[in-house]
């Protein structure tokens, strides 16, 4: 049975987004599932107007959590190629493939933001400080630690399955990278700004590092 691509988007209240990029999406994968992660408002209804496969959750678990269901989901279903992307328009589904391209002769590939004026300061100063903690604890070199968008193979998925529920997941599959040797590459990527700061908080960074930290010792 041939093995199929995957596109997996977690989704919190994001109505406004869901429908255009599930739509898109579609243009260039075998399937698009979107878990709704405890929405309030439509994003379910809107995803499955555009044709994607939805799981609920019926709290909000957290990025790491949604993006975990769906994986798993797409695995189980013959998936050989997972795309991630997030619902909010700042990952311009366009770009899927050339993730699918490079994931041929990768196990993993990490989309890169390209800098400009638009990313808020603290985004830049907090990744390159994770990027650089990364590198030093676990060997892995890499532009943006905490770009969502990325592709993997379904054997690749079963090395990098994380604990992590909200956005440490980013980190914690970079680390396992390091851990289990997998092969990688990056992929530049456009970013949307749609708002003007949403993501990965101050907090969220410093909980990221701590983790890093932590698996390191433990030995994830």
């Amino acid at each position: 049975m041939k093995k199929k691509v995957f596109a997996v988007i977690p989704a919190r209240n994001e109505e406004k987004y869901t429908f255009s990029v599930v739509s898109e999406a579609k243009k260039y994968v075998d399937h698009v599932v979107v878990v709704d992660d405890g929405s309030k408002d439509k994003t379910a209804r809107e995803a499955k107007k555009a044709g994607a496969v939805v799981l609920r959750h019926l709290v909000n678990l957290g990025k790491g959590a949604a993006l975990k269901t769906g994986c798993d989901y797409a695995v189980k279903n013959n998936a050989g190629v997972i795309v991630a992307i997030d619902a909010d328009a700042q990952h311009d589904p366009k770009e899927i493939p050339k993730f699918v391209e490079a994931v041929k002769s990768h196990d993993v590939i990490i989309g890169y933001r390209k800098l400009n004026r638009n990313m808020p300061s603290i985004l830049r100063f907090g990744n390159w400080f994770i990027n650089k903690t990364i590198r030093f604890l676990y060997g892995v070199k890499i532009r943006d630690s905490q770009c969502g968008y990325r592709a993997f193979t379904s054997d690749a998925y079963k090395k990098l399955r994380w604990k992590a529920s909200d956005y440490s997941m980013e980190s914690e599959m970079i680390a396992k990278i390091g851990k289990y040797r997998l092969s990688y590459a990056e992929v530049p990527i456009e970013t949307i700004y749609s708002d003007k700061y949403k993501g990965t908080t101050v907090l969220d960074g410093i909980k990221i590092v701590f983790n890093l930290l932590l698996w390191k010792l433990n030995n994830l």
